[in-house]
């Protein structure tokens, strides 16, 4: 990825059983790679999910914010999926990784 860029950090705790979530969580990461201005997306769940998109501009995540069947999946969330979550947007200013098997 070509710094900079944004990422959107979403940490959560999830209720109890899976209500239907695994299917749209697919369904959300299939449709935000049809979105203008995504770069990718990494995910991680143990005791809390921490799921953390990239995106080019602050405008590309706001769009997505808006998405139809977004927000039909965020009110989803708040009344059957989670027990709690927090929203981080940070700028990605520089990055450096290490790959062993490269």
């Amino acid at each position: 990825m070509t710094t900079p860029y944004y990422a959107v950090i979403f940490t959560s705790t999830r209720t109890i059983g899976d209500n239907g979530y695994g299917k749209i969580a697919e369904f959300m990461e299939q449709l935000a790679k049809k979105q203008p201005g995504f770069i990718g997306i990494e995910s991680a769940r143990q005791q809390i999910g921490i799921t953390v998109s990239y995106w080019e501009s602050i405008n590309a995540i706001q769009d997505w914010k808006q998405q139809a069947d977004h927000l039909l999946a965020q009110k989803e969330g708040i009344a059957n999926w989670y027990d709690s979550y927090t929203v981080r947007i940070c700028l990605v200013e520089r990055e450096y990784s290490f790959n062993r098997t490269s």
